[in-house]
């Protein structure tokens, strides 16, 4: 019997490649598989591989090309609120100005104008390339900051309150005899001060030759500035001003800042402040004349310049007192009525008034 093998062997041989096919398709699709569990595992080690049976269901977008732009949006505004806190730092600093060329000064440190803040900080200078640094409680913004060869002196007169034993007594029991020669006191000076600043409210007050900070205390306490800048030539003078600051928590935090600086050299910009303050200093500066242009050159239009100190002579001084006071122009450079007026209009200044007591004098004087 003759039997047709020819249909049974084609079915045999599309099962066998049927069989083969889908042996072939299953190893391809384990090896797959556990390739790309592999390369999820390698790319993505937190996340678990989820096959293709998962009922869970990312939505594609995740994965969407839009995610890229979201990256430099994000970075963009970072970026944006980086240039913003560098500019509202280095826009406590403008203030601060260079002694040598009064370039402003670049600020890198804690954020804010208080003495946390500020002696924590370098500075430095974009034209001159100096650095000034802090000396623990003070900014030391004089020329001759950083000189480690040279060394310059001033006068007996300026040179006594660099010294640490008068710098102690200062406050307790120097300033207390200025009342001898006709000073009101502390409390009636500074009431009479804020009566002449009262234009600068608001505005920023240095007190030059502030000595222990008597004065620029009261400034701060007031509340009435928003800058208070203690300033004198006397380290010591500073670290006593510390001394009481630091014990003193309602002014610790306060917008003030202590800082080292020549009278005749002010690191401060051209007409930068509202008002300053020279309390009981003229008669101790080594030249009036260039520390009042100095103020001159930093006050803003409309600015407050008010100072007191001991008159040298007065027109009602009998003659015969005469001699003895002008033996005290030995020591100490005090002035004349006339000659701290024509010294305060002769610098450019306007408005000048004065309050007279014995030997001490009040004056004020404003910039056009």
């Amino acid at each position: 019997m003759y039997i047709y093998t020819g249909s049974l062997q084609k079915n045999d041989r599309r099962r066998h490649n049927k069989k083969s096919r889908s042996s072939s398709m299953a190893i391809a699709a384990s090896f797959s598989s556990s390739s790309l569990r592999l390369l999820h595992h390698t790319l993505f080690p937190k996340y678990p591989f989820l096959s293709r049976n998962s009922q869970f269901r990312p939505p594609l977008q995740v994965f969407s090309f839009r995610f890229s732009p979201r990256i430099r949006a994000s970075s963009a505004v970072a970026i944006e609120q980086d240039t913003n806190s560098l500019q509202q730092d280095t826009s406590e600093v403008d203030l601060f100005a260079c002694p040598i060329c009064y370039e402003p000064l670049i600020r890198k440190g804690p954020p804010g104008f208080n003495l946390p803040a500020i002696y924590r900080s370098g500075f430095k200078c974009k034209i001159c390339n100096k650095s000034y640094s802090s000396k623990n409680v003070y900014v030391d913004l004089t020329v001759t900051a950083g000189m480690k060869d040279y060394t310059e002196y001033k006068p007996v007169r300026t040179e006594l309150f660099r010294s640490p034993l008068v710098s102690f007594l200062y406050e307790r029991g120097w300033r207390q005899n200025f009342n001898l020669s006709g000073f009101p006191g502390p409390d009636e000076e500074f009431i009479m001060a804020q009566e002449y600043f009262k234009a600068a409210a608001g505005g920023i007050l240095v007190d030059v030759s502030c000595g222990s900070g008597l004065f620029s205390r009261k400034f701060s306490k007031s509340e009435t500035y928003s800058r208070v800048i203690a300033l004198d030539f006397s380290e010591n003078m500073l670290r006593q001003c510390y001394d009481f600051i630091k014990n003193d928590y309602t002014i610790l935090n306060n917008n003030l800042a202590l800082v080292r600086a020549d009278v005749s050299r002010l690191p401060f910009s051209s007409g930068s402040v509202d008002a300053v303050h020279a309390g009981a200093a003229l008669h101790c500066w080594p030249s009036p004349s260039n520390a009042v242009a100095e103020i001159n050159r930093i006050l803003r239009s409309g600015g407050v310049f008010v100072g007191t100190t001991f008159l040298r002579v007065r027109s009602s001084t009998p003659a015969i007192m005469m001699p003895f006071r002008q033996r005290i122009r030995q020591t100490y450079n005090n002035l004349t009525e006339e000659e701290i007026e024509d010294l305060c209009t002769s610098c450019g200044l306007i408005n000048y008034t004065s309050k007279v007591q014995q030997s001490f004098i009040m004056f004020s004087a404003q910039k056009p």
